[in-house]
């Protein structure tokens, strides 16, 4: 008899656990599927100011500076390490020590003047508001001369809450052209920035870097002059769950909206 009552208690509760237990494998199946396509960077945002970073083969100053969400002027300048900013595999990088941004290394905002009025553009500015002005397809923002990277609609947006996105997404098909949003230098091309897959950042100048992520082809090499609209990688999914690029504009190690520097267009 107590044998069988035994038996009754066990399968009673082995009953009422069991729902319990359903969904809690459930939402952490759910949690793996959705966590593939975070950004491994969010674990260095806001930025990090705390241990060291040893060399490894690959990196260099402005993929540590863009991990560590640092500036790369700015780290450089805390570790005494002058332009162009060479590093050894192994050599230590200290995160704990705060650089400065020296006056001289920045480039100043770039104004427009207003065109002098002479006899010849008297009748011009008389028509001024008839004509209608040319719609250009590039932005200007401190002299750089912005384009999209890449012709796809836009499928995850900039986002400093719930789901962090540095930059956006722009959907794509695999081997279709990823282009240089501006013209510059290029300072990485790699695959050493978890949760980016084969990564390109390109130094505009310096205060702007640029970077391109999850391709499947890099088809330029660090130190290379670039110029706005070149061919620079195909795109991809590597680090990620589907064919897509990543878009990211860092201002001074900032990562910023890239809809507020790129042309407007249909999303």
């Amino acid at each position: 008899m107590n044998r069988l009552l035994l038996s009754k208690k066990y399968t009673v509760h082995k009953l009422s656990t069991a729902p319990g237990l359903i969904i809690l494998v459930v939402l952490l199946l759910l949690w793996g599927c959705n966590s593939t396509d975070i950004y491994q960077d969010q674990n260095f945002n806001p930025p990090v100011y705390f241990g060291t970073h040893v060399v490894r083969k690959g990196d260099s100053m402005y993929s540590i500076a863009w991990r560590y969400g640092r500036d790369y002027v700015e780290l450089a300048n805390a570790n005494g390490i002058a332009a162009p900013y060479v590093i050894q595999v192994g050599q230590k990088i200290r995160l704990d020590l705060k650089g400065s941004l020296e006056k001289s290394e920045l480039k100043p905002e770039v104004t427009k003047r207003k065109p002098k009025l002479t006899k010849n553009n008297k009748q011009t500015n008389a028509n001024k508001g008839k004509i209608k002005p040319k719609v250009t397809s590039k932005k200007v923002d401190s002299g750089i001369v912005w384009q999209w990277p890449h012709v796809g609609p836009v499928i995850a947006r900039y986002s400093v809450a719930g789901n962090v996105n540095k930059g956006i997404d722009i959907a794509g098909k695999p081997g279709e052209p990823v282009l240089s949003a501006a013209a510059g230098e290029v300072v990485y091309a790699g695959s050493g920035l978890l949760g980016y897959g084969k990564l390109i950042i390109i130094n505009h100048n310096d205060q702007y870097l640029s970077a391109y992520a999850h391709n499947r082809r890099i088809l330029v090499k660090e130190g290379q002059k670039i110029r706005a609209g070149a061919k620079i990688a195909e795109l991809g999914s590597t680090g990620t769950n589907r064919p897509k690029l990543h878009f990211e504009i860092r201002k001074k190690g900032n990562p910023v909206d890239p809809l507020r520097y790129l042309p407007a267009r249909n999303l």
